[in-house]
């Protein structure tokens, strides 16, 4: 995968979760995706939504089942 130089891009267009310097990890991936089908099959609310993630054994990065205040915390450090 090829990574835009994040110079090259007009400021206005930034989104810093969108130019990053390197490939999602593994566990990145997983997460998204989970959360991508969750979204897919209705799922929106943000309680519901832990509990399909822990349902289908998405757990966090240390291995512990989600919680809201976990994921808050997750995609703010993510989002870093």
């Amino acid at each position: 995968m090829i990574f835009p130089d994040p110079s090259r891009i007009p400021t206005l267009y930034h989104e810093p979760n969108q130019i990053q310097d390197r490939a999602p990890t593994d566990y990145e991936n997983l997460l998204a995706d989970a959360i991508e089908s969750a979204f897919a099959a209705g799922v929106w609310e943000l309680e519901p939504l832990m509990a399909r993630l822990n349902a289908e054994g998405v757990k966090r990065a240390d291995g512990t089942p989600w919680t809201a205040e976990s994921f808050e915390a997750e995609i703010a450090r993510l989002a870093e």
